[in-house]
């Protein structure tokens, strides 16, 4: 074939912005079309308890389908949610395929449009901190919530007949606000579980982080169990006064069966009380534990109001058990643990073998499990590497504050320092899209943190030093970090600024300011510090490296994931509905068992569910299967002496270090003893328009950056702020 003049060439300026241009068009289209289909289902909910679904819409869709109700609810209530999952999908391949120094560009421009909204608003109180975006979007939710009851309550108290002899009106009123408690509870759990599908295409869409997200999950936790509470309360005092006290323990053939919906009460309540603030900081394992009984809640919550009424709440369902569905299949694997750092103050950096083509962004989430240390639980960790920086490596940094991570560190520590192997097992890494180069466009950027919370801002540290040497365009903002940790021994946590492989140079590209302060030391410690020491772990031939589960298109792949496994259900719940329920039932739902019906599609709904993600893990695992990385000796290289101790031998406090060895990192660090910092007058000392604030660590010190930066005229000042709340 002959080649063109032109092959091989760049295209010209205009025809790259042209295409950015396209891409930008297609990529606002896809996320308008999304929006428009959301804002549909809302309004479908706010119509489906009025006059006008019952009497014009229903019978019309009735018509249409020819399935019934359940096909009806299909269409409106978990259609809608499904297609705007996969359109997700299609806008996160877009944008990671786009321009990314335009897409920062934009980023950051709509940011400062929306600043006023995401400014804190309410700090201190039993939500934690909340922006006015937020406060909005949860008075519209308890606005919707309150139309929704009351739509329902008006219709139902205009047709109310008495059933029972000797029934008085207040109490077929009080029976049908039980009941429709109960549908508006539905609309709650219907949201409930979309916060924490780690892995959704949702999150990223709005801009949320998997650990961001569980305040939501949490919100609307509280506000199902207070409904659903309300809605078994009354329902007791029915049955109490109206002499039926035995409904309780009946299951009835072709109605809602009401042991069953005592029992997913039960489920909810439990789960409630254990995640309950003080139980879960506490008793962190019950809380664990008692959360998996949100599987019998969703079996239990089908079997009460049968699988017409499940429909409420199966897209959050579906979209959940697809997530849940990738992160088994991910977590069955075994990982390359390729080394491990002992720092003295008892924290260990853990060092993957990662696959090239894994991309995350800064504040990343890894959840890690070691079965040597315990077999079930999965904890969750900041990634403090950077995939740009570090293409082959993943890292986190585990500190030993309970008794999982304590026995973690006695495991790695005693092993020798080139010798051992030890299984692990990772989900994630999970991220949001957006937060990628957010940090990028601000003029400063303050980083806040308080003992561990440092470990976030490692990775960012690390992604903007490649950014400055990557792009000689790219202006890297100035950064300072204000790290406050209890003694000097957690001083060594700076340590892991700079990655294993070494690399402390590169930082000199960053105009780079730390101020660390140590509050329970009044002066520096003469003992000489101990350096720590590093583990390097024998390769196992079943290991491999951490990789994306559904490979380098995972947004398509997931994408289409979602619309084939629903596609299959909906075809086998089809054929089950016409070949076998029909021709026993009709559309009457009073012949056909509703507990033997809701158990098929139960069963039809896990085995599409998992069928069709097995297949596609299957075969992104062996399309990627030569992408493993070989270690070339398991004997790494010796880290030179860190910045770190350098201060800490020098026994310098709040001085000039200029006397010291010339090292840019050293140069950058001053370590206060005895006073925490004056965070107002440092954060308000801050010059220029456009100013960074993330914050990390105790709630306390949150909600104290998070005050600064609401209060007064410092408009400025732009606060982020990453908890982790699991």
């Amino acid at each position: 074939m002959e080649d063109t003049p032109d092959k091989g060439k760049k295209r010209p300026p205009s025809a790259a912005a042209a295409a950015a241009a396209a891409a930008a068009a297609a990529r606002s289209t896809v996320l308008l079309l999304a929006a428009v289909v959301f804002v549909g289902w809302l309004v479908v909910w706010a119509v489906f308890p009025t006059r006008t679904y019952s009497s014009t819409w229903a019978p019309k869709l009735a018509t249409l389908t020819g399935f019934g109700k359940q096909a009806i609810r299909m269409i409106l209530f978990v259609f809608p949610v499904l297609f705007v999952y996969v359109v997700a999908c299609v806008y996160l391949h877009l944008q990671k395929d786009g321009d990314h120094d335009t897409r920062s560009r934009n980023r950051v421009g709509f940011s400062r449009r929306m600043a006023a909204w995401r400014r804190p608003l309410l700090v201190r109180g039993p939500l934690g901190i909340v922006t006015p975006m937020e406060l909005a979007f949860l008075v519209m939710l308890l606005a919707l919530l309150v139309w929704f009851y009351c739509a329902y309550m008006t219709a139902e108290f205009a047709k109310i007949r008495i059933k029972l002899p000797g029934e008085k009106l207040w109490q077929a009123r009080l029976e049908k606000a039980a009941r429709r408690l109960g549908t508006a509870g539905s609309l709650c759990v219907a949201l409930l579980f979309l916060p924490v599908a780690r892995g959704s295409a949702l999150l990223p869409l709005v801009g949320l982080s998997s650990e961001a997200s569980v305040k939501y999950h949490v919100w609307l936790g509280h506000l199902a169990m207070v409904i659903f509470t309300a809605h078994g309360l009354c329902y007791i005092s029915f049955w109490a006064s109206t002499d039926q006290i035995d409904e309780m323990l009946k299951w009835a053939r072709t109605r809602m069966a009401n042991v069953a919906g005592e029992l997913t009460l039960l489920c909810g309540l439990a789960m409630w009380a254990t995640a309950l603030p003080r139980v879960r900081r506490r008793m962190f394992e019950l809380f664990y534990y008692a959360h998996h009984l949100y599987v019998p809640f969703v079996l239990l919550c089908a079997l009460h109001v049968g699988v017409t009424a499940f429909c409420f709440v199966l897209p959050g369902v579906f979209v959940f058990a697809v997530d849940r569905c990738l992160r088994f299949l991910q977590s069955r694997a075994r990982v390359r643990l390729v080394s491990a750092r002992l720092l003295p103050s008892q924290a260990v950096e853990l060092n993957f073998a990662k696959s090239p083509g894994l991309r995350y962004s800064p504040t990343s989430t890894l959840f890690v499990n070691m079965p040597s240390v315990s077999r079930l639980e999965w904890h969750p960790f900041t990634v403090t590497s950077s995939s740009s920086l570090e293409p082959d490596t993943l890292s986190v940094v585990v500190t030993s504050r309970g008794t999982w991570t304590r026995k973690l560190y006695e495991t790695v520590s005693s092993l020798p320092p080139s010798g051992g192997h030890l299984a692990v097992s990772v989900e994630g890494p999970y991220s949001a899209a957006a937060s990628c180069t957010r940090f990028l466009g601000y003029d400063s950027l303050v980083m806040v943190s308080g003992g561990s919370g440092i470990t976030p801002f490692i990775s960012v540290i690390r992604e903007l030093v490649h950014q400055s040497a990557a792009a000689e365009t790219v202006q890297a903002p100035r950064l300072l970090l204000v790290c406050v940790f209890k003694t000097s021994a957690e001083l060594d946590m700076l340590d892991l600024l700079v990655p294993v492989s070494g690399g402390l140079s590169a930082i000199s590209r960053l105009d780079l300011r730390i101020e660390a302060f140590v509050t329970r030391e009044g002066e520096p410690s003469s003992a000489r510090k101990q350096p720590g020491r590093e583990v390097w772990f024998k390769p196992w031939p079943s290991d491999a490296p951490v990789a994306p589960v559904l490979g380098s298109n995972a947004w398509l792949w997931l994408g289409a994931v979602v619309a084939s496994s629903f596609a299959v259900f909906l075809v086998l719940v089809a054929a089950l509905q016409r070949f076998y329920i029909y021709p026993v039932d009709g559309d009457t739902n009073h012949v056909y068992p509703w507990a033997a019906r809701t158990m098929l599609n139960l069963l039809f709904l896990g085995a599409s569910v998992a069928g069709v993600t097995g297949a596609a893990f299957l075969w992104n695992k062996r399309g990627s299967a030569g992408e493993g990385i070989k270690v070339k000796s398991v004997d790494g290289p010796t880290p030179g002496i860190s910045p770190v101790a350098l201060l800490h031998w020098a026994g310098g406090v709040e001085r000039e270090l200029e006397s010291l060895p010339a090292q840019p990192l050293l140069q950058a660090t001053n370590v206060h003893f005895g006073h925490r910092p004056d965070l107002k007058r440092m954060l308000l000392g801050i010059e220029g328009e456009n100013v960074g604030v993330m914050a990390s660590g105790p709630q306390g010190m949150l909600e104290q950056v998070a005050t600064i930066c609401s209060s007064g005229p410092p408009s400025n000042l732009h606060f982020q702020c990453i908890s982790f709340t699991w």
